[in-house]
């Protein structure tokens, strides 16, 4: 080809290829929000499980004059040629020389292949784009906004920087290049490469989401489950955001941009090392320090670094735990002893209380028998109510160690649950760890003067309390009561029920007749306040005496009847007899039988009956003389004679009353 031909082919490629303000407008806007925007979703950061996706705001804003400053600055190294110039045949190369040239020329240029991280040198940078210059035939730009203020502060022109080849060129002809892709490719290679070696990453808690937490991994949002932040509860999640701390990369999906991470597989990791060493050492008696890492109803589990240990509720505290929050809290730290070791199981079993003084030792002195103590009711029971006089010592108050007089079928009746009492020691059983209270120690016994104050045969005021089927309590004084028989009720009068007679409340009088000091028993009797009537009765109704009545009640065997000096009777007759009476009638007969302990009268209205009563009446007082000792007819002269006489009358009166 002559120069001229070439001069000519130069003029017509300028020609036809004039770089314009409105073309490189165009080139421009395709690297502008929309296109970056574009390019940055097709690399998108991994979201974690069930972490929201946080939009990208990545505009790329400027304007093309100031875009066109910076990548053609007008500056050329070497000499300066104008078109015409150019235009003009040079004499200075052979064709073959020029093909050498432009070889050399594109050996310069590096070999670059898109979607792929390539290091270039800064070439500026002002408030909005950074030239970069990697090597190409032209220089790429990136947004300032793809940097962050660290990387900003730290950057300047010469400095070489790594970013993301989007592509060679546009339509344009434009180097399309971006940093924040680079930077989500290189920490996809860094996560990808902890989780095939394990390696240990560090990353900032950013927010907490339901489940667990959003974790910032290189820039990418990694998930963390509330089960992997702590071998241990999590119980406030909030105190660990913005908080840095390594973690494991557990699992992995870069399709699904999927990153979860652990941090509790670096702590069973350690653990697990402890664990083996503690095993290794443990044994009985052995004094460990642990955490509480759980409370339940029945005890603690302590962590013991590793290894899980129960602190058993009653291992506790000397004295009576209800519930273990009481003594521990969670996370606490102390110190426990090691109780029992199966190695089989590897289950250990601690103590706290080991670690304290026994409370009974020298429990003799501390509490000597009769002194007065105080303590709190910690539980009753039917039999009792328990008293801690101190953290593993208590006393038992028997229900029969609570008053002198009262009648208590129940502890509740005087305490309750955490009263605060006043008791007498009584009695200490060391061996059996025993201690016996007393409450009714603190006063008097009304008992001890109570023959001095009620003696047998005295008469006293008395209030009723109680009607039972078989008699009546009477309260003498506060804390004394007595029973009055319902048989001591009246002397003349059958009572079925106390209540015939008394009302509770009532005032009566009363006798006392008997006092049972060991059992703390008053017989009482009111009808021994008067005279026995049945003594006069006995007296003035002899069998056989004639005596008159009023009929009181009819019944189909015969008749009561109401005698003149007192006493009712029974009239026994036929059926067809007792038709002829009624209620007021007069009636005349003669004692039949006399009882008086039975307290009862039979009358008769038959001859024969009356010869029977005073011929047994006769039998009856020759018997009491005999009994008595005085002198009977028997002792005196005639007494054969006499007697055969007696027995001849007898058996006449028998004879005539089968006649009748």
């Amino acid at each position: 080809m002559s120069e001229d031909n070439k001069t000519s082919v130069e003029e017509t490629e300028l020609n036809e290829t004039p770089i314009s303000n409105e073309e490189t407008t165009e080139v421009v806007e395709e690297t502008t929000p929309e296109a970056v925007e574009e390019t940055v979703e097709e690399v998108a950061a991994p979201a974690a499980e069930e972490v929201e996706e946080e939009e990208v705001e990545n505009p790329l804003v400027g304007e093309t004059e100031s875009v066109l400053a910076h990548v053609f600055s007008g500056e050329v190294e070497g000499e300066v040629y104008t078109l015409d110039q150019l235009a003009k045949p040079s004499d200075e190369y052979t064709e073959e020389e020029y093909n050498q040239l432009m070889g050399m020329y594109e050996n310069t240029l590096n070999e670059i292949e898109e979607k792929e991280i390539v290091t270039g040198r800064i070439i500026s940078i002002d408030d909005k784009y950074v030239v970069i210059d990697i090597g190409f035939k032209s220089e790429g730009i990136v947004a300032v906004n793809e940097f962050n203020s660290k990387q900003l502060e730290n950057m300047a022109p010469g400095d070489e920087v790594d970013v993301f080849l989007d592509r060679v060129e546009d339509k344009e002809g434009q180097l399309i290049l971006s940093r924040r892709k680079a930077d989500i490719l290189q920490a996809w290679e860094k996560i990808e490469a902890s989780h095939s070696s394990g390696e240990v990453v560090e990353g900032l808690i950013k927010r907490r989401i339901k489940g667990g937490m959003v974790v910032d991994l290189f820039g990418i949002d990694a998930f963390l489950p509330g089960s992997q932040i702590d071998v241990r509860p999590v119980r406030d999640f909030d105190a660990y955001v913005n908080k840095t701390m390594e973690f494991q990369v557990v699992k992995l999906n870069m399709v699904a941009e999927n990153v979860v991470v652990s941090h509790r597989a670096l702590i069973e990791n350690d653990l697990e090392e402890q664990r083996e060493q503690i095993l290794e050492t443990i044994e009985s008696g052995q004094v460990l320090e642990g955490a509480v890492k759980n409370i339940t109803d029945f005890g603690v589990f302590i962590d013991l670094g590793g290894v899980d240990g129960l602190l058993h509720i009653t291992d506790l505290s000397w004295g009576r735990v209800d519930n273990p929050s009481e003594i521990v809290q969670l996370d606490q730290r102390l110190n426990v002893a090691v109780i029992d070791f199966d190695e089989r199981s590897k289950r250990v079993s601690l103590g706290l209380k080991q670690l304290q003084p026994h409370p009974w030792e020298g429990i003799q002195e501390k509490y000597p028998e009769g002194m007065k103590v105080q303590g709190r009711v910690v539980s009753i029971a039917d039999y009792g109510a328990f008293i801690e006089l101190e953290k593993g010592v208590e006393g038992l108050i028997h229900i029969s160690e609570m008053s002198w007089t009262q009648h208590i079928k129940h502890p509740s009746q005087l305490v309750e649950k955490d009263d605060v009492v006043e008791c007498i020691v009584l009695n200490i059983n060391e061996d059996e760890k025993k201690i016996s209270l007393g409450v009714k120690q603190l006063t008097t016994d009304p008992w001890a003067d109570i023959l001095e104050r009620f003696p047998i045969g005295s008469k006293h005021q008395g209030t009723v309390r109680n009607l039972t089927n078989f008699g009546v309590f009477v309260e003498l004084e506060p804390g004394i009561d007595g029973l009055i028989h319902v048989s001591d009720l009246s002397w003349e009068d059958k009572i079925e029920h106390p209540n015939e007679v008394v009302k509770k409340d009532q005032e009566i009088e009363v006798a006392i007749l008997g006092v049972d000091f060991d059992n703390r028993r008053i017989t009482l009797g009111h009808k021994q306040v008067t005279e026995n009537p049945w003594e006069t009765y006995a007296k003035e109704y002899t069998p056989g005496t004639a005596v008159k009545g009023k009929v009181v009640k009819v019944t189909d065997r015969g008749v009561f009847v109401a005698l003149d000096k007192g006493a009712d009777a029974f009239l026994n007759m036929t059926k067809s007899v007792v038709a002829e009476f009624k209620e007021g009638d007069e009636v005349e007969a003669f004692i039949l039988k006399f009882d008086e302990q039975a307290k009862n009268i039979e009358l008769s209205q038959l001859d024969g009956d009356q010869k029977k009563a005073k011929a047994a009446k006769k039998k009856a007082d020759e018997t009491a003389n005999l009994e008595t000792g005085a002198p009977t007819l028997g002792e005196m002269s005639g007494l054969a004679e006499l007697k055969e006489k007696m027995e001849a009358e007898e058996k006449a009166q028998a004879e005539e009353s089968t006649e009748e």
